[in-house]
């Protein structure tokens, strides 16, 4: 239940991210992408030392998402307009 593509916004979350990111400046497009790389490192890492590095993290991920799709995409639209706002706020 997100942004449909009739919506004044013209699109959903992903598909503006993408125009952004394919027409943006390169250097702000890999700080943001090299940022969000590091993030997912960090929290992979956190998951590893509280649940312990012999847990199959992937798997556990995969699973939170099946059981949480919906808030998960949330979070990913979320995610796709702040790194869009990050972006774009540079790029003046």
């Amino acid at each position: 239940m997100w942004l449909e593509d009739d919506d004044i916004f013209g699109g959903k979350p992903e598909d503006k991210f993408f125009d952004i990111i394919y027409n943006a400046n390169r250097n702000l497009v890999q700080n943001e992408l090299v940022d969000t790389v590091s993030r997912t490192a960090a929290m992979e890492l956190l998951l590893e030392e509280m649940l312990g590095e012999d847990k199959d993290i992937e798997a556990i991920i995969a699973n939170y998402y099946s059981n949480n799709t919906d808030k998960v995409n949330n979070k990913m639209n979320d995610l796709y307009i702040q790194m869009m706002g990050n972006i774009l706020s540079q790029n003046e």
